[in-house]
């Protein structure tokens, strides 16, 4: 098995008062879409918010069954998908996973009224970590190929790949101390 992050050691239906916040938000923005955040579904979005990994479908299941030890992976697939369809998560295709979408639920989603959808996507080579932007000037150059193209834009999507600040730290340090050792290397008389 992989490490995974753990779920913060509260009840099992509890998340932190950061958390709950945002889930408070999912609910409204849920309400106001006429589709209900379930509990079973604000579980599951819960879990994805206290992991600081994006979540495979089975890493869910699994973290789910420690409070619902019923579930099953239908059970995941379709609240993942639902989810999914009101703009809560987003499928980070290059690791078959999925992570909250930060953006919906601390504030409005779209492109000046427009209704886009646009993300891009940070994802760690190393680590995994993933970070959501949403940058307009990468959304207006889409937006303007698209027109220019004759395409109507609803959704963008784009994950760039390469390393996180802390592991490229890492590496620059370690990058450092290899090439401080091999010039002290070569500077030592035989």
């Amino acid at each position: 098995m992989s490490s995974m992050t753990k779920t913060p050691a509260l009840a099992p239906d509890r998340f932190s008062d950061r958390m709950e916040t945002l889930l408070n938000r999912a609910d409204r923005l849920c309400a106001a879409k006429g589709v209900r955040l379930t509990a079973l579904r604000r579980q599951i979005l819960g879990l994805m918010l206290a992991s600081d990994q994006p979540l495979g479908a089975y890493e869910l299941l699994e973290r789910l069954q420690t409070s619902h030890p019923g579930a099953a992976p239908p059970t995941v697939y379709r609240t993942l998908d639902f989810l999914l369809e009101t703009g809560l998560i987003h499928k980070i295709e290059r690791l078959s996973s999925f992570v909250p979408c930060t953006h919906t639920l601390d504030h409005d989603h779209s492109h000046e009224g427009e209704g886009i959808h646009a993300t891009q996507f940070l994802i760690c080579s190393q680590c995994s970590h993933v970070t959501e932007l949403e940058e307009p000037a990468i959304l207006s150059a889409i937006l303007e190929a698209s027109r220019n193209a004759g395409f109507r834009l609803r959704q963008s999507t784009i994950e760039i790949e390469g390393l996180c600040a802390a592991c490229a730290g890492s590496q620059a340090g370690a990058d450092k101390d290899h090439g401080h050792s091999h010039q002290e290397s070569r500077r030592t008389p035989r």
